[in-house]
């Protein structure tokens, strides 16, 4: 256990930074528009047909702006220039990974958001982000189509003493028809975010509602909740125990979905997926509660072998996900490994991204039609 949660935290570690670009443009396209998770009104941060990302902050009386991108935000990072006007402006050196980046603004040593863009759980805290167009950003595109809808819960929690929030998602036409009951996915995030992160930065509904509105999925519900993972520090995670989370989700928060809401209440139509962290968390607890959940999806957040499960049938479907620029080799050889041995195995590979959303919103896309088949 410790041994994987080190890895885990490894691959965060190594993917701390917005991915970047191997080769850069020889010249930076002029072509620059906001960044569609701005303030409103806001004109900055801009981002070009390139990937390159371009900042302006107001702050005539400091000595020194920098701009942080990545979980966490990478040591060093864009350092912008002050100008006469008194507002400081740069451009990443190189273009970013398509899709989604949490950012943050040092000002003389202090941490900031950029009041220019959205904000963003994530690294333990509300961060900036910045959005730069994906050539298939398509499929999470706000559309007119009949859409689901996203509420929060607050269920009881004895092992707390307190009440835990939740996120649901219904699909379109939940409220109409009152004797359908649905399969359910719990969904879960990465270190350092919360239970905000899979419908704000994932915009997992969207892409629900537009896969459902062309008839490529079997509508399902999507819970969403606090992992617990934010009480450990950054680089404790070899202590992080998953118990009480276990105890939350399967004792506390399952019961009450299914006493709430109209769900198909068996293991059959009962799946659980992780990203980063989330996947650790999901690979402990399906192996612990084999008779709880049937269809289990690990996105950059480790694999399955053949030994870990001890009773292949409760097993209908093991998704196992990253981006190009992590370890798509050992997604491929456990892919390989459980196919050989039986089961119903499917690994995808994000190509052209690292540990972040864009990855994470194209293996949703993957593995979501693929849950509740039978």
């Amino acid at each position: 256990m410790k041994q994987y949660s080190i890895i885990v935290l490894l691959i965060v570690i190594l993917s701390g930074t917005a991915g970047f670009a191997q080769t850069s443009p020889t010249a930076i396209a002029e072509d620059f528009k906001p960044s569609s998770v701005n303030q409103p009104g806001q004109e900055y941060p801009q981002v070009n047909s390139q990937g390159y990302g371009r900042f302006q902050i107001k702050a005539p009386d400091a000595k020194s702006v920098v701009v942080s991108l990545g979980l966490g935000g990478a040591k060093g990072g864009t350092e912008l220039v002050k100008e006469q006007d008194g507002f400081w402006r740069g451009t990443t050196a190189g273009p970013m990974d398509e899709g989604f980046h949490y950012y943050h603004v040092t000002v003389d040593g202090g941490v900031f958001n950029d009041p220019g863009a959205l904000n963003f759980y994530g690294s333990t805290r509300w961060e900036s982000g910045i959005e730069v167009p994906a050539h298939d950003k398509d499929f999470y595109a706000l559309k007119e189509v009949p859409h689901g809808n996203v509420q929060q819960i607050l269920f009881p929690s004895k092992s707390t003493n307190t009440s835990r929030r939740a996120f649901v998602y219904t699909p379109p036409g939940y409220h109409k028809d009152k004797s359908a009951k649905y399969p359910v996915l719990y969904l879960q995030h990465g270190w350092g975010e919360d239970e905000t992160a899979w419908s704000n930065q994932g915009r997992v509904n969207l892409i629900m509602d537009n896969m459902i509105a062309e008839g490529k999925i079997k509508p399902f519900i999507i819970v969403m909740t606090y992992g617990m993972t934010n009480e450990i520090k950054f680089g404790g995670m070899s202590s992080f125990k998953i118990e009480p989370f276990q105890t939350v989700l399967v004792d506390e928060l399952i019961p009450y979905v299914d006493s709430n809401f109209r769900t198909a209440a068996n293991p059959a139509n009962r799946a659980m997926a992780g990203l980063s962290m989330g996947g650790m968390e999901t690979k402990t607890i399906t192996l612990n509660k084999p008779d709880v959940f049937s269809h289990y999806a690990l996105l950059s957040g480790g694999t399955y072998s053949p030994e870990d499960i001890k009773d292949k049938s409760k097993a209908k479907l093991i998704f196992l996900s990253c981006g190009s620029k992590e370890r798509p080799e050992a997604i491929k050889e456990a892919t390989s490994k459980l196919k050989n041995a039986g089961f119903n195995a499917v690994s995808y590979i994000s190509e052209g991204t690292a540990h972040e959303f864009q990855t994470w919103r194209r293996s949703f896309r993957e593995f979501a039609p693929l849950l509740f088949k039978n």
